[in-house]
């Protein structure tokens, strides 16, 4: 069956797109730690990160640095974090965090409320600035 990740890269399920190429797809977590916090994922599934070959591997990071790039011309922040869990979704896949303090990165922490207009502005600023 395929992932949820796998259903938003066919449209099947909307996304925040930032940015997608032939092997990668980066869009805003809908449940975000921190503005911007964006999922870096391979259009091919696979569950366990550690399992991807290591060309779309090196690929996946290269993207998640342009990424990480955008990001950070848009949304304030000392650095961009990232981390990889695996748990959540049965679909390898960064994530990019905008932060400030090493606590920044904390799932336990209240997931930011935004409107679906403030997602929208969101990508579509984080977009103008990938390269």
């Amino acid at each position: 069956m395929a992932s949820i990740f796998s259903k938003i890269i066919q449209g099947e399920i909307p996304s925040y797109k930032i940015a997608e190429d032939a092997n990668y797809f980066a869009f805003l977590d809908i449940y975000p730690i921190a503005k911007g916090h964006t999922l870096v994922i391979p259009k091919k599934e696979i569950d366990y990160i550690f399992d991807i070959d290591d060309k779309l591997y090196q690929g996946l990071f290269l993207f998640s640095k342009r990424v990480a790039k955008a990001v950070e011309k848009v949304v304030e922040c000392k650095r961009i974090g990232i981390t990889v869990l695996g748990l959540e979704v049965p679909h390898a896949h960064v994530h990019v965090v905008p932060i400030n303090t090493v606590y920044d990165i904390d799932f336990r922490k209240p997931k930011l409320k935004m409107s679906e207009d403030e997602f929208k502005n969101l990508a579509s600023m984080i977009r103008s600035y990938f390269k």
